[in-house]
């Protein structure tokens, strides 16, 4: 089919229309005309991959990474990163309009930083296939549950990305090759740690090869037998500690490789600034941080803040947070507390007492129950909400309920980039009451 894309969607799929049907077009910008192959059929729909250029928009550039368009790590690699940024914000202001029906007062200029090597946190996965020769070590094919064969990776920094090739190698050396699903990547201020996820107990000769590979690579291996809380470092053992700064705020923030953390580690400490000129802490203010995590927002507000209280689901999280706190001398001014802020009431937020204002953010599910109970609890309903998400969607569900039935104004809104080259949208919104 030639078709004329007219706009994008929320996951960076060209949009056009051909015989009455609406087609989704991989590869495909505003204002283009290609040439597509249909690869999924639908009465009302077809998806599409661009097969052709005829007439390029001048936003198009070429992918940097020779496996773009295999590999489904990344899927705007063929728009320059402003165009982006800007196709990320309409996405946010669409949703806000056609699911919440709101708009924002001002939108915010978009957060955005490094587009190259900036993935600090990367899940790879291992799979020893004969037919291509060995193992595979790397992210998932475009629409496949395949590995991808990757030489490369060019969002992860320069030395991560000249080690895919020697890990296969590594893991091709292993007893338990087969077994060795996963490889996890974090990466701190002073360590870079791979998890390897074993599914069968190591042999001699296998940690002899790691323990070498580690030495020769300058990594710090852990090995994860089951669940997340399980892994422990293998070697070597002397590693520095994994962490993160927060250089603005004097914020250091230990954590373990299978903790939840931005992949994007300078945006994030961007994000983080942006937030708490945002919440404009007033001394003596009681902020509410909820699905507060390691506290990568409490241990911050804590610095101006008379008290902060961070809500978290997991008592794992928790415990981890309240240890950083104290890391941090903040452990008098920043408490922390269990609860599932999904199935959040009234009366559950009412019992953690009064908040000037709250910071919330929340997995893609979103807050629904959460802010439902905030704007419920009369006068002591927070003044002011700034409210971080990774799903522009459910962002806007709540900002809806929030505006329409809970009397808050939407005050600002803007995306950040945390993911470059991804169709990933992380934004921010701030709401008044």
């Amino acid at each position: 089919m030639e078709l004329l894309i007219e706009s994008v969607d929320h996951e960076a799929h060209g949009i056009a229309h051909h015989d009455g049907k609406v087609i989704f077009v991989d590869g495909a910008l505003p204002g283009e005309t290609v040439i597509a192959s249909s690869y999924r059929k639908k009465p009302k729909y077809e998806n599409a991959q661009t097969i052709a250029v005829v007439k390029a928009s001048s936003s198009r550039v070429t992918p940097q990474c020779p496996h773009y368009g295999t590999c489904g790590g990344c899927s705007m690699q063929h728009a320059n990163v402003a165009t982006q940024v800007a196709l990320k914000q309409r996405v946010l202001e669409d949703n806000l309009w056609h699911i919440g029906k709101v708009r924002p007062d001002v939108m915010l200029r978009a957060i955005h930083g490094p587009s190259w090597g900036y993935r600090y946190r990367a899940r790879f996965s291992v799979r020893d296939v004969v037919k291509k020769g060995g193992v595979l070590v790397g992210f998932h094919e475009k629409r496949s549950s395949f590995v991808a064969e990757m030489g490369e990776c060019h969002v992860v920094p320069p030395r991560i990305s000249a080690m895919l090739l020697p890990l296969r190698e590594l893991v091709a050396s292993l007893s338990l090759r087969d077994r060795l699903p996963q490889i996890e990547l974090a990466i701190g201020g002073d360590v870079d740690v791979m998890v390897l996820r074993i599914l069968a107990p190591l042999t001699a000769g296998d940690e002899q090869r790691i323990r070498a590979f580690a030495d020769r690579h300058k990594v710090q291996f852990w090995l994860q037998t089951k669940g997340p809380e399980t892994a422990v470092p293998f070697h070597p053992l002397d590693a520095p500690q994994l962490a993160y700064e927060l250089p603005e705020f004097g914020i250091t923030m230990p954590f373990k490789p299978t903790d939840f953390t931005q992949v994007n580690h300078q945006i994030n400490a961007t994000l983080v600034s942006r937030a708490l000129r945002l919440l404009d802490v007033q001394p003596g203010e009681r902020i509410g941080d909820f699905f507060c995590g390691l506290g990568n927002f409490t241990l911050p507000i804590a610095r101006s803040a008379g008290e902060v209280v961070g809500v978290e689901g997991s008592s794992l999280l928790v415990a981890r947070a309240k240890e950083n706190a104290i890391h941090n001398g903040l452990g008098d001014k920043a408490s922390f507390q269990v609860a599932n802020l999904f199935e959040a009431t009234p009366e559950s937020i009412a019992a953690l007492g009064a908040f000037d204002k709250v910071l919330i953010d929340p997995p893609r599910e979103g807050a629904m129950e959460l802010v439902k109970a905030l704007g419920s609890v009369g006068k002591h309903a927070p003044k002011r909400m700034v409210y971080v998400s990774c799903s522009p969607s459910t962002l806007a569900r709540d900002a809806g309920l929030l505006v329409h039935e809970h009397g808050y104004q939407l005050k600002f809104a803007g995306v950040v980039n945390m993911f470059p080259h991804t169709s990933h949208v992380e934004s921010i919104a701030v709401f008044d009451r």
